[in-house]
């Protein structure tokens, strides 16, 4: 009892109180602690928030001391599914263990690996046909779910500047629905492409001004546009909470969503079945990844700012189920892979996980393009200078890709200098590309509300 007021008092008089430990209590020492440790012996900061070290404790933590900074912080952070990423010279920020984010040397490492296995076409033919059907089964879209009799939800048709815009409501499960926008050039002849354009992991969803213009941009060069929402992201909210944008059939959801999609869009009598695209930034350029190896629809391929071979998708919307497990063993680059040799075109940036895609990455995807003599069809646009969007620069790639490829025309689009005009697109108010009005009052009576009614259909 006098130990503890004598202890009691001297922290009253704020000193500091250090208790004899032993194996019996495995020589713990609160975590805060241990990293100002760290930051004394190897003067450096480490900048970390109290709810990430509140009643974390570290086991023998003296013991896991090394002469080097990064085999302490190792040794110390990894059992806590910890880790830091270095800010500057000797300044580091605790987070949160990321699984799917790797060293460059380890991701680059994986795909040397991968490669080494398919050495010629015939390797590379017999590895796309073990992964095609595993990625099915991964998603449990293997046999894929009967399609529900019900006929697309279209409503307020607009006229634009040379497109017109519509947006469309799918039942793809049982009262789930996936929404989207549709844009059409004002006036067409015969045949036209079409382009899939799911909206990324960015603010404001499919109704962010980018979004709205890369699409009326691709109609008015003479494609079809259909702009739409993640699993429980925008307009899906009405059925879902934001919260389960993060669980694992997100990545299921998605991958039948741009199935039934390509069903409806396919049947409309102006589709150019053969010129079929896809195109998505961040979350969904691994959407249109993943998407583009598993329906061979998809003619036409461009992710922007998604692709490395050392980042497996921030989201359980992009790796939430276990597809790369499949194959013992894949990652997104050799899943884009899967493509060749359509066109593909990967945009990539110098602030985010694509980084260095140009330096390794790109060139085992040229690798399997020359085995069918197709190099020139898989291109790189990287901007060094730029960060995680899909700005300007970005949608140009993909303009000039997709006129390259599927022989849009440039004279609706383009100022008296040559430069692309977006000017002429109208932003308009997220309400207005809303299917189900501005409150929800429109959603279909059969609406599956809630995330359990979800998992009882794949159960």
């Amino acid at each position: 009892m006098r130990k503890l007021i004598i202890i009691y008092l001297l922290l009253l008089l704020g000193q500091k109180v250090v208790l004899a430990q032993n194996s019996d209590d495995e020589y713990q020492v609160p975590l805060a602690d241990v990293l100002h440790q760290i930051e004394d012996r190897f003067k450096v900061k480490i900048k970390f928030t109290d709810d990430l070290v509140k009643g974390r404790q570290v086991k023998y933590a003296e013991w896991r001391f090394r002469d080097n900074l990064d085999a302490t912080l190792n040794n110390v952070l990894t059992p806590l599914d910890l880790k830091v990423n270095k800010e500057k010279d000797n300044v580091y920020k605790l987070k949160t263990y990321e699984y799917y984010r790797w060293e460059v040397a380890d991701g680059w490492a994986t795909l040397d690996r991968l490669s080494a296995a398919v050495p010629d076409k015939e390797s590379w033919e017999k590895r796309k046909q073990l992964l095609r059907p595993e990625l099915y089964k991964a998603l449990k879209l293997s046999p894929l779910p009967a399609k529900p009799d019900s006929k697309p939800i279209v409503a307020n048709r607009r006229v634009m500047n040379g497109y017109t815009i519509e947006n469309i409501a799918l039942e793809i499960l049982p009262g789930l629905y996936i929404n989207g926008s549709l844009y059409r050039p004002q006036k067409f002849k015969g045949k036209i492409p079409l382009v899939l354009s799911p909206d990324g992991h960015w603010q404001q969803q499919r109704y962010r001004a980018d979004c709205q213009i890369r699409c009326a941009m691709i109609a008015r060069m003479g494609a079809m546009a259909f702009s739409y929402d993640l699993f429980a992201w925008g307009e899906s909210l009405l059925q879902f909470k934001e919260a389960d944008h993060r669980r694992s059939l997100a990545q299921t959801v998605q991958a039948l969503g741009a199935i039934r999609i390509m069903d409806y869009l396919l049947s409309l009598p102006e589709t150019d079945t053969v010129k079929v695209g896809m195109s998505g930034g961040s979350g969904a350029g691994s959407h249109t990844v993943l998407m583009a190896a598993m329906d061979k629809r998809i003619r036409l391929s461009a992710p922007v700012v998604a692709i490395s071979s050392y980042f497996y998708g921030g989201c359980p919307c992009e790796s939430g189920m276990p597809v790369y497990s499949c194959g013992q063993g894949t990652n997104s680059v050799e899943i884009a892979a899967m493509a060749a040799p359509n066109p593909q075109l990967f945009v990539s940036d110098g602030q985010d996980w694509t980084a260095h895609f140009p330096q390794h990455d790109y060139g085992y995807l040229q690798k399997i393009y020359d085995f069918y003599g197709e190099r020139a069809l898989v291109q790189n646009v990287h901007l060094p200078d730029e960060g995680h969007d899909f700005g300007v620069s970005k949608r140009k790639a993909l303009y000039d890709f997709l006129v390259a490829q599927f022989g849009l025309k440039t004279s609706l689009v383009k100022d008296v200098k040559g430069n692309y005009d977006e000017s002429v697109v109208k932003i308009e108010d997220a309400a207005e590309l809303y299917v189900f009005g501005k409150h929800g009052e429109n959603l279909p009576k059969n609406a599956m509300m809630g995330f359990d009614q979800l998992e009882k259909l794949f159960k």
